[in-house]
């Protein structure tokens, strides 16, 4: 049981001590995992995958017709990737991303939808403290992190390549 769960049934306890139902340690651990929400893994793990695996079938679908139109194929890809940071943070504005997120795990956190949801949600809840404060302030909270972790780690990987190939005698 987790140590939230045990300090909820403590509470539990200790509130409803008046009325003199103490219950000893394994008994709370009993009453708390029965009341506890069962989840499948499996079933969860396969609907990530699928909401997942759409997101990337409307990224590819964008990428074929930005082909069509624009005719270069990293302009299409940048376009598609560009495309889908502003639906993810137009739904995440009209309150859809966290409701599809909430059913779908995983799925929608795993491609770059999940990254433009991170940087707006924090934004949307902070509009109300003002644009500079409140906004610009609170939209890296959760991405910032990453952002940061994410380029340092690219410039240790960096040097650890060159460091390579230079003993490779291939610089």
């Amino acid at each position: 049981m987790s140590r939230e769960l045990y300090k909820f049934c403590l509470f539990v306890q200790i509130i409803s001590a008046e009325w003199g139902d103490f219950l000893n340690r394994q008994e709370y651990i009993e009453f708390a995992e029965s009341r506890a929400k069962r989840t499948t893994s499996l079933k969860n793990c396969i609907w990530a995958f699928v909401v997942g695996g759409f997101i990337c079938v409307i990224g590819q679908l964008l990428v074929y017709a930005y082909m069509n139109v624009v005719k270069e194929e990293k302009t299409a890809y940048s376009l598609t990737s560009v495309t889908l940071v502003f639906l993810s943070g137009l739904l995440t504005g009209i309150g859809r991303f966290d409701k599809l997120a909430s059913r779908a795990g995983a799925g929608t956190l795993v491609p770059i939808t999940g990254f433009a949801n991170a940087v707006a949600s924090p934004a949307i809840e902070a509009k109300s403290e003002g644009y500079i404060k409140g906004v610009a302030a609170q939209m890296f909270v959760i991405a910032g992190p990453v952002i940061v972790y994410g380029s340092a780690s690219s410039v240790i990987y960096g040097i650890i390549y060159y460091i390579s190939m230079k003993i490779a005698g291939q610089i």
